[in-house]
């Protein structure tokens, strides 16, 4: 099967990426994780996106798209694959379909602004080990002190709530349509993001067998 992910910054996509990797043993593909993977290998498009990274501009939409071919034509995706953050907007899911990639079904996570805008607000990471928390949900037995090393806790810039408002405008700008662009196909099946991350894998296999 060969799904496509829809859903804001910090709805949880990540993480059923994860869950649907375990149960259909097919690779989750993630754009950042793919780049950094092809610059390090030193591919044909990995080489041309670091060029553009260097000299700080944003990798355009036909090295994104080269490499995305690249990884897509590996053996472990025979059988099916994941897409996260891919497509971003309604040019590149053209130029997946103009590749012949056939898409099965495409999974919007739904979650409200508000509810992603307090999710992401409210993080705070251990730069030294990595631990992360929630000063809602996960507070630490020390406020701002890592329960694990004792180093200081810190807001990541992405997580400041102007940064995050920011994020949400530019993904319902350019990414929201998308919802429209795989409906008109048929494919599209939404999932109301739930408190619990269990309750949302249930809908989401759900999804998958609808």
């Amino acid at each position: 099967m060969n799904l496509i992910l829809l859903g804001a910054p910090g709805a949880g996509k990540g993480t059923q990426a994860e869950k649907i990797c375990e149960k259909l043993s097919i690779p989750a593909i993630s754009t950042g994780n793919i780049l950094r993977e092809a610059i390090a290998n030193g591919t044909e498009m990995g080489l041309k996106a670091k060029s553009f990274i260097d000299a700080g501009k944003l990798v355009p939409d036909e090295v994104v798209i080269g490499i995305i071919n690249e990884r897509l034509n590996k053996d472990d995706c025979r059988n099916g694959f994941i897409l996260d953050g891919f497509p971003r907007t309604i040019p590149q899911a053209e130029a997946l379909d103009e590749m012949g990639v056939q898409i099965d079904r495409v999974i919007d996570i739904e979650v409200p602004d508000e509810k992603i805008a307090s999710r992401l607000s409210g993080r705070r990471v251990c730069l030294k080990c990595g631990a992360t928390y929630h000063t809602e949900f996960k507070a630490p037995v020390t406020e701002g002190i890592c329960d694990v090393c004792g180093e200081k806790l810190v807001q990541r810039k992405d997580d400041m709530p102007e940064t995050v408002l920011d994020r949400l405008n530019t993904y319902h700008e350019q990414t929201e349509p998308l919802k429209d662009y795989y409906e008109k196909k048929g494919i599209l099946h939404i999932v109301e993001g739930q408190e619990k991350v269990e309750d949302t894998t249930a809908l989401t296999f759900k999804a998958l067998e609808d």
